[in-house]
């Protein structure tokens, strides 16, 4: 099925979270412009607070010869539509930190993209085996609107947790806002709990402001 063949479903069908619609398509939404890829100095980063208080990276060819899954999971926005049943391939967020461990004590990450974005993530969601490094969609590679050569799926989450043309993963001791969180959304952002917006959140939820 190509990118743009997702049949809509009924409002009723139990996949949709609360507020959601079945959405046919893939709209391309983000902000700010699509960068230019560049291969020859594409870089992932692992760093922060690793086992090995050092820094590592993948070159692009490195990070494609990681060991790679294809997810089924839904993708749920914020703007209330929920595309359904995509199959995401990709590289695990597990076997990142597999590769290169935590250290004790890490209970949060930075998913770092493009332009300095970024998304707060609790090491539990990133370590989740629904989270991928997704390159590709039902088989396609990822278009560079969707966020070629990679994007962070985390299908339990809204999808602005997971990140466009993502560039590195930081690890956090403690946790703190990424660019949406500090704009107003949820600092956890569970589509069934319909975690939409900051003024939403109850003790304990985030950081404080």
């Amino acid at each position: 099925m190509g990118q743009s063949e997702q049949e809509p479903l009924p409002p009723s069908d139990p996949r949709l979270p609360p507020g959601q619609r079945a959405q046919r398509g893939w709209p391309a939404l983000h902000y700010g412009p699509v960068p230019r890829f560049k291969p020859l100095t594409w870089e992932l980063q692992v760093f922060g607070a690793t086992a090995s208080a050092e820094k590592h990276s993948w070159d692009f060819a490195a990070f494609n010869a990681l060991p790679r899954t294809t997810v089924r999971a839904d993708l749920h926005c914020v703007t209330k539509f929920s595309m359904l049943g995509n199959e995401w391939t990709g590289v695990p967020a597990a076997a990142v930190l597999d590769l290169v461990p935590p250290a004790p004590g890490v209970t949060h990450v930075m998913v770092w993209a493009e332009y300095g974005y970024s998304a707060n993530l609790r090491l539990a969601d990133f370590a989740d085996p629904r989270t991928i490094f997704a390159t590709h969609r039902n088989g396609e590679p990822l278009t560079v609107e969707h966020g070629f050569p990679v994007r962070l799926i985390v299908p339990q989450l809204y999808a602005w947790k997971g990140p466009k043309w993502v560039r590195a993963v930081e690890y956090m001791r403690a946790d703190r806002r990424g660019f949406w969180e500090e704009r107003g959304y949820h600092n956890l952002a569970d589509p069934w709990r319909e975690q939409r917006y900051s003024y939403q959140e109850e003790p304990g939820d985030g950081p404080l402001r």
